[in-house]
């Protein structure tokens, strides 16, 4: 996939400052203009779970009511029987697990989004999505493909530098064998779905594919788990085989095998870099600016990781100095060098933009309590910030209109 050179802001809906598709939402749109950017990332669309993680909603294919702006909009029988009818595969488990409104919701959802996106594309702004490489243990696709899913064991990843001792997901894994069989069908249903909604999507753990950290199911953490093999590059094409090219960057971070790489490379996917991450030894590191490859996307932080001010702040006196960052500013250097990338695309969380420290961050991995609640305050995406980004897009060649 040739992703044009351009840039990009990370905040998902739920970090608007009212947490909706409103006016603010518009608002945002017009500022990303205003700001020269050509596309607005967002995180899961689902609805998310009891801990507000969109990346363990109940539906892989649902959207999450609680972002509608009018909840309580007039929905007629007939609206609801045309959405049924254009998503056969999946609206009987959802209506089946959430209930009698649950449709309706779909279609105040589809025409909320659609008007946003429609009035997103009319700027020159197009949407990134997400999609969340496993399902919740506890939602509508278990209930409804529970021959889809393994037993035994849970999902999780490895010991790594985000956690010491991993990360136990719980979900379910999938029985592979038997996608298969159907070849690959509820993966088809789920992509076709997501490029419903956005222009261009980032499949989180992307290294599942290859190979995927088992946990025991009775096991408290996720230490004592083992690689499995995924389906690897079979099931991306069996689904563009249904759909056509496949709009996905590769989400390759993590602990990552030249086995990952080799699927990435051969798919055509662009990957991830990290410029947090840029400052570790070694001159092999693929964060490091002078090892990014074009086809990839340039990430300032991430929903996972630290803001770039919370990151600095946390460095000792002489590692803030190695980095060569303006300890007044040390985000728009960081913005800097990823507009400087050779990557086609960088993207930067609107914490970044902001400046705002580790108060401000997304989510802490490992963690339940205390994340996805980050909320933009009205008018702090200013005009002066917008002409700032801007003005650095257009100097590094990444402002399309």
């Amino acid at each position: 996939m040739d992703l044009p050179r351009s840039s990009g802001v990370l905040l998902h809906p739920t970090s608007l400052p009212s947490g909706k598709l409103d006016g603010e939402a518009y608002r945002f749109v017009d500022w990303l203009a205003a700001a020269g950017q050509s596309w607005w990332q967002v995180l899961p669309l689902g609805p998310p779970d009891e801990f507000r993680s969109p990346y363990r909603s109940p539906s892989a294919f649902a959207a999450s009511p609680q972002l509608l702006a009018r909840p309580d909009a007039r929905v007629s029988g007939g609206e609801v029987e045309d959405f049924v009818a254009r998503h056969p595969y999946w609206t009987g488990s959802w209506a089946s697990f959430a209930g009698g409104q649950a449709i309706a919701d779909q279609v105040r959802f589809e025409r909320e989004w659609g008007a946003l996106r429609s009035y997103a594309a009319e700027r020159g702004v197009r949407l990134i999505g997400d999609v969340p490489i496993y399902v919740s243990d506890e939602g509508a696709d278990l209930g409804g493909w529970p021959e889809l899913f393994a037993r035994g064991e849970v999902a999780g990843a490895p010991p790594d530098a985000l956690s010491a001792s991993g990360q136990r997901w719980g979900n379910p894994l999938y029985d592979w064998p038997v996608h298969r069989a159907t070849g690959y069908r509820w993966w088809s249903e789920r992509f076709r779905r997501v490029f419903e909604l956005v222009d261009l999507c980032r499949v989180d753990h992307f290294r599942g594919f290859v190979s995927y950290w088992a946990i025991p199911a009775r096991n408290t953490t996720a230490k004592k788990g083992r690689w499995r093999p995924g389906p690897g590059a079979e099931l991306f094409h069996a689904v563009a085989h249904e759909l056509g090219d496949l709009p996905v960057i590769a989400e390759d971070l993590g602990h990552i095998t030249p086995a990952v790489h080799r699927l990435r490379d051969e798919l055509g996917l662009p990957g991830i870099v990290v410029l947090l991450w840029a400052f570790r030894a070694g001159r092999r590191n693929p964060h490091r600016l002078e090892n990014h490859r074009v086809n990839s996307v340039a990430y300032t932080s991430t929903h996972d990781t630290d803001t770039a001010v919370g990151w600095f702040e946390g460095l000792r006196p002489r590692q803030r100095a190695a980095t060569g960052l303006d300890p007044g500013e040390p985000q728009w250097g960081l913005i800097e060098l990823a507009y400087a990338s050779p990557a086609s695309l960088a993207i930067v969380p609107a914490q970044d933009v902001l400046g705002l420290g580790s108060d401000s961050r997304m989510n802490r991995p490992g963690r339940t309590d205390g994340n996805w609640s980050w909320r933009l305050e009205r008018g702090a995406l200013t005009p002066v910030l917008a002409r700032r980004l801007c003005a650095l897009a257009a100097r590094n060649g990444r402002v399309l209109r």
